[in-house]
């Protein structure tokens, strides 16, 4: 692995990558992206892109298109890794995606994400951009303060707001 270690140490910033995950995918994607013409594509290739079937305009469940065996269970161990870290972004997408979707759709969301971002990664040659827990809660605060009052108000709390003054 040794002519690869540009490639593995740009892996090991991702969140939920160790060395042994960032040498499986060297070993399977060979570590060069110019043979997909995008992440999407890429994705596909490795089988972990969201199964697309419509029928009358409704859309039906389905399983994810088959793809390198190796590498989509080093993608499902660093998704996991990812998911039980603390305060990274695919924590919290994670987070978002299982009350919506549940568990199993919300890991394969998390391996697509870390798929695109290993594309985006080794293509341009530069490290992972965290954009930390509290992405989602910066983007809208209202959205969140909305949540954090309905969650109290189904417990049986009654919530009352004050805002607190800039002492600048």
């Amino acid at each position: 692995m040794a002519p690869f270690r540009p490639a593995l140490d740009l892996l090991d910033t991702i969140p939920g990558i160790n060395q042994a995950v960032a040498e499986v995918i060297i070993a399977e994607t060979g570590g060069d992206m110019a043979r997909s013409a995008s992440a999407r594509h890429f994705a596909s290739w490795a089988g972990v892109c969201p199964g697309h079937h419509e029928s009358a305009g409704r859309t039906k469940n389905t399983k994810v298109r088959p793809g390198n065996p190796y590498l989509e269970g080093a993608l499902g161990l660093a998704a996991f890794g990812a998911v039980r870290s603390k305060d990274n972004y695919l924590q919290a997408r994670c987070k978002r995606l299982t009350a919506r979707r549940g568990p199993l759709k919300a890991l394969v969301a998390i391996e697509h994400s870390i798929i695109t971002a290993i594309w985006h990664m080794l293509t341009d040659n530069v490290p992972h951009h965290e954009r930390g827990g509290s992405y989602f809660a910066q983007g809208d605060p209202e959205r969140a303060t909305r949540r954090a009052i309905t969650a109290l108000n189904q417990v049986g709390y009654t919530v009352t707001l004050n805002p607190i003054e800039n002492a600048a």
